[in-house]
């Protein structure tokens, strides 16, 4: 019997309630405890907002924006929109008042789900420019009184009478959903101007379900732990090939409860942006170099160890008997305990979003971690490459996943993509579309990469990004930054500067958490943040991660001077995107006068 052909998302989620109605889907927190829910606990949840839509006047094709972190409450409301025959219209909690309405506006949105009162209270003040939208969902929170704004409890109380009156409209709305119909207006973060928003269909979203389940990376009874912006177009991935392959998902996107969530959740995997691995790779090595002694002997020597056997593996081979015997001896004084702290039933991670350093995956590859990178855009519905366990390439966002098309322009080396998984265009914006679509189907990624024999891709840097220096040379910044942060677990960002320029330069900034620790290690806690980043001696360790970083490089790319920054790059202040991606425009517009300065002494530096 041929295997059903799936038209929508809807229709994944009832093929899915249909397959395994009792195994458990989600869970997510609620208090002190996780509450589970199965496929078709799900289901019904889904129907009652759905139903609640529809009682409220959503027709098929109409928009409704969520405005929240991860959470059960933003699968449930996804669903139910697209059950009713609605687009998501996805913006990001972090997002200013300016970028929601904008998005709410632009994308004509009815409805709006809001995650708590302070969503909520920017959604009251820009009521007067939101006249088109009807009620304001919100999941938590006091405020939810008055006509316009409506407890998500109280849209499902009525979504249960709707069905009562009209039993047959949610299954009947569901069905009618067709593969080429508007699933999703994502809107891209935007590292210059306007968000875009990307017009994402049912069949793009299906198509992504079928190509990671025939890789064959996962099973039923894999467990996922779901923290990633489901904004994001990869977080919509992960919640996509759930309803295919069937695995339970444990939601929480609250970012402060990730690693004590691992050790009690227990995920067999789980996706995350390169900030995270930087992050604890930052934790692991600066507590132990900070302990010093024995501590740090022994470590050093298990890591040792690991990375010999971690380069047995990435060429398929075996450790010999006593490597073996060091390798597990290794593993029970050092990486056991690295294990534990993401829970201990770990298969892999993924890595999407942004590159990750070869270095930090060499780092855990040499414990026992393995993180699969992957690579894809918005506008290809973001897992276009992945690596998979039983033929990665480190250093490579894997093979194109079944049903995507590459090809490497020979020009300029851009990687351009062909699919079912391709968006459709940018809202409104068809100028904007032709400039990256070809009239054959073809999306200009804005990356250039490299193909190997293997069909492996590796990204070498955005075509935008990429840095001309005065001299006529070519640089690609992500590389160096990503090397200069694995050489000091200390830094937390980089912008390498120099398009234009004589020589390059860098920004740095510190991982508040690091430099608190190395502060008390050397007798300067409480001390000031700039008092820290200013001192002889942290300066002094930075030198020696960008003398060690240009020991390696051609002279032309060597950094010759930088400077530490007083702050880290935020969302917030606009230098990061919300996906932690560095506004690289804005970053060096706000420190001009820094980067200027470099090259006022001409000290023949170049």
């Amino acid at each position: 019997m041929a295997e059903k052909k799936f038209r929508s998302v809807p229709d994944l989620l009832l093929g899915r309630v249909a397959m395994t109605p009792d195994r458990p889907a989600y869970r997510y927190p609620s208090g002190d405890r996780w509450v589970t829910l199965s496929w078709s606990q799900t289901l019904d949840r889904v129907r009652d907002v759905a139903c609640g839509l529809l009682a409220l006047g959503v027709n098929k094709g109409d928009c409704c924006a969520i405005v929240s972190s991860t959470r059960i409450e933003w699968i449930l409301a996804d669903f139910a929109i697209l059950s009713a025959g609605g687009v998501t219209t996805t913006i990001y909690p972090s997002n200013t008042v300016d970028e929601t309405a904008y998005i709410i506006t632009d994308s004509a949105s009815r409805i709006v789900f809001a995650e708590d009162d302070e969503q909520v209270k920017k959604l009251t003040g820009l009521r007067p420019q939101l006249g088109d939208i009807r009620k304001v969902i919100v999941f938590d929170g006091v405020s939810a009184q008055g006509d316009w704004i409506l407890p998500l409890s109280r849209l499902e109380e009525m979504g249960r009478a709707y069905h009562l009156e009209h039993p047959q409209a949610f299954e009947t709305a569901a069905r009618a959903v067709d593969s080429e119909d508007l699933a999703t207006l994502l809107y891209t973060s935007g590292t210059t101007g306007r968000p875009k928003g990307v017009k994402l269909v049912h069949d793009c979203w299906v198509y992504e379900a079928e190509a990671i389940e025939a890789l064959d990376l996962l099973n039923l009874d894999d467990h996922q732990y779901l923290w990633l912006p489901l904004s994001h177009s990869l977080g919509k991935v992960l919640q996509m090939m759930q309803l295919k392959i069937g695995f339970a998902t444990s939601v929480d996107g609250r970012i402060p409860k990730l690693v004590d969530n691992l050790s009690v959740v227990r995920p067999t995997f789980m996706a995350a942006a390169p900030r995270i691995f930087e992050k604890v790779y930052s934790k692991i090595v600066g507590q132990v170099h900070d302990e010093g002694g024995v501590k740090l002997a022994v470590f050093n020597w298990a890591f040792a160890v690991g990375a010999r056997v971690s380069k047995l593996r990435q060429r398929n081979k075996s450790p010999g008997p006593l490597l073996a015997l060091q390798y597990s001896v290794a593993h029970r004084l050092v990486f056991a305990k690295l294990h534990q702290r993401f829970g201990g039933n770990l298969r892999f991670f993924i890595s999407g979003s942004a590159p990750l350093a070869r270095d930090i995956a060499e780092f855990f590859h040499s414990a026992g971690i393995l993180i699969l990178e992957g690579y894809g855009l918005t506008e290809s519905s973001a897992a276009s490459f992945v690596d998979l366990p039983r033929v990665y390439k480190m250093g490579t966002v894997g093979p194109p996943v079944p049903g995507t098309q590459v090809r490497i322009d020979p020009v300029d080396g851009e990687v351009l993509l062909k699919g079912r998984g391709i968006m459709r265009g940018y809202h409104k914006h068809p100028e904007l579309t032709a400039e990256v679509l070809t009239e054959d189907g073809w999306l200009r990624t804005g990356d250039i990469g490299q193909l190997d024999a293997d069909n492996h891709l590796t990204i070498t840097d955005r075509k935008k990004d990429l840095i001309k220096t005065a001299g006529g040379k070519y640089i690609a910044p992500q590389n160096l930054e990503g090397r200069l942060k694995s050489l000091q677990p200390m830094i937390s960002q980089v912008v390498v500067h120099g398009d234009r320029r004589p020589f390059c330069t860098a920004l740095v900034t510190l991982d508040p958490e690091s430099l608190l620790a190395w502060a008390k290690q050397h007798a300067m806690d409480g001390a000031p943040r700039e008092q820290l980043v200013a001192s002889p001696a942290v300066r002094a360790l930075m030198q020696e991660a960008v003398d060690k970083l240009n020991s390696s490089l051609a002279r032309f790319e060597t950094i010759k001077k930088f400077e530490v920054l007083p702050n880290d790059f935020t969302v917030e202040a606009g230098e990061l995107t919300p996906t932690q991606k560095i506004k690289r425009q804005a970053v060096e517009k706000k420190f001009k006068a820094i980067l200027d300065s470099f090259y006022e002494v001409d000290d023949d530096l170049t």
